[in-house]
């Protein structure tokens, strides 16, 4: 923890401290590793299904309608071709749309670590957005985007870097469930910091972490709700640490938190 000099907490970090699992080895095996990462992933999927099912329903009620068009055009004597073309067209569209999220959905769900490359992680949150905004749309909450321009590339497993942000996601999501309907907000930021590392926060204006949680936030098996696991904020723990880089969460003023993930910025030759 960093106290400001009034002596209020700043800002708490994952630290290795805490691990997953429990061994003298500095990394956990690989096998296990990998068998806690799926299982953090499905458990996040899981919480998103409702999200997911919404926007799946979209494209697929769209595809319906649209068939159900033609099929009355191709009843009707002197039907314009043009007609039957667009319907057509916003079938393509749409199922086009629906095969993407399932997609993104697959990607996610993958078992397998990938390669690492440079990537932009502006990239990373668009390229879920998707999802991120069907989840928050079940929730009533809107989501803002904040995306610093000219962010250097880092070097990652893209996918474990969005299960990160998905997480975040999901907790502030959660927090803002106490909140009137309407009022709740979400920020997804993404910052160069002092430091030349790459920041990315999602931040509410929930209730914020009481004072006797904010110390054991990225514990393994810790965690603030009923029904939670406590994997979410210690394997993204994990995950930001085997990149180089770290988790942390500080205040949202005048109300709410940020949980945020630094990345080390690629090295340029």
């Amino acid at each position: 923890m960093n106290p400001d000099p009034n002596g209020h907490v700043q800002d708490v970090l994952g630290t290795p401290a805490e691990p997953l699992y429990r061994s003298g080895a500095d990394q956990p095996p690989a096998a296990l590793h990998g068998r806690l990462l799926q299982v953090s992933r499905m458990a996040t999927i899981g919480e998103m299904a409702a999200g997911v099912a919404h926007e799946l329903n979209q494209p697929l009620t769209a595809i319906a309608n649209y068939a159900q068009a033609c099929s009355r055009l191709l009843s009707r004597p002197g039907t314009d071709a043009s007609e039957l073309q667009e319907a057509l067209a916003e079938i393509s569209t749409q199922a086009v749309r629906a095969a993407d999220i399932v997609r993104r959905l697959r990607g996610l769900a993958r078992s397998q670590q990938s390669d690492r490359a440079p990537v932009n992680v502006n990239a990373l949150v668009r390229e879920i957005i998707i999802l991120v905004e069907g989840d928050a749309r079940v929730h009533g909450v809107p989501v803002s985007l904040e995306l610093a321009d000219n962010l250097p590339d880092v070097l990652v497993d893209a996918g474990q870097i969005q299960h990160v942000i998905l997480n975040f996601v999901r907790n502030g999501l959660e927090a803002l469930a106490s909140r009137p309907s309407g009022t709740g907000q979400l920020l997804i930021r993404t910052t160069v910091t002092a430091q030349h590392d790459v920041e990315l926060a999602v931040i509410d204006n929930g209730p914020g972490v009481a004072p006797e949680a904010v110390g054991r936030l990225f514990d393994s098996f810790f965690s603030t709700k009923e029904s939670g696991t406590g994997m979410g904020l210690a394997m993204s723990n994990t995950i930001a640490r085997m990149h180089g880089g770290s988790v942390g969460y500080r205040p949202n003023l005048p109300a709410g938190a940020c949980f945020y993930i630094l990345l080390p910025a690629e090295s340029t030759p």
